[in-house]
């Protein structure tokens, strides 16, 4: 948020003296040469849900100290009439706090996305802040996993690389989703505490 500009500031500072950034060529060679490249470990600042302040505070944090943030983005959020986000966030338990106020524009724009994705990794984070277990039908699988990549792809001129699941489900938990997101041409799916490659 707005209000933690100085706190978070210092944070990616202090990670930036003592880690290398990771954009996605550097995650693409150390998957496939199993060896690190640079001189100190890898970081990656991990940004969800795609809220305004990702875009307005994050980002030109991050570009301020050097490092690459990687975004995860509800993209039906972004889509959601400014009116309605405040109460579209607390249905998909898209955490809110104390400065954003009904009404305001709480999530970024396309336009903010086209934009990070010139500097930093951009990429969905399922539609509604699905959870992988939910994904049930073909009409799920389109709308949470097929249809985001599809329109990040559009926005960015890239090819999205990586998804990641409400409660940061782990690819292999549930073989219907993993074999669509290979269908729909995701490299990497992030979890709590792990990347895994989807070959």
């Amino acid at each position: 948020p707005h209000a933690d500009t100085d706190k978070i500031r210092g944070e990616l500072e202090e990670l930036a003296r003592h880690f290398a950034p990771v954009d996605l060529e550097d995650l693409d060679r150390f998957r496939a040469t199993g060896r690190w490249h640079k001189d100190r470990p890898g970081v990656i600042p991990v940004f969800y849900e795609g809220y305004r302040n990702n875009a307005e505070v994050a980002g030109p944090l991050a570009e301020e100290v050097g490092l690459t943030a990687w975004f995860f983005i509800c993209t039906a959020f972004l889509d959601v009439p400014v009116a309605e986000q405040y109460d579209y966030a607390n249905a998909h338990n898209i955490d809110l706090v104390a400065e954003d106020r009904e009404g305001d524009r709480l999530a970024m724009t396309w336009d903010d996305v086209a934009a990070l994705s010139r500097r930093h990794v951009v990429t969905p984070h399922t539609a509604s802040h699905a959870e992988a277990a939910g994904l049930r039908t073909d009409e799920d699988l389109e709308r949470e996993i097929f249809a985001p990549k599809r329109r990040m792809d559009e926005v960015t001129g890239q090819s999205a690389p990586a998804t990641a699941f409400l409660w940061g489900t782990p690819f292999g938990a549930h073989s219907r989703v993993d074999e669509a997101l290979r269908e729909a041409g995701y490299r990497y799916q992030f979890g709590n505490t792990m990347i895994q490659y989807l070959g």
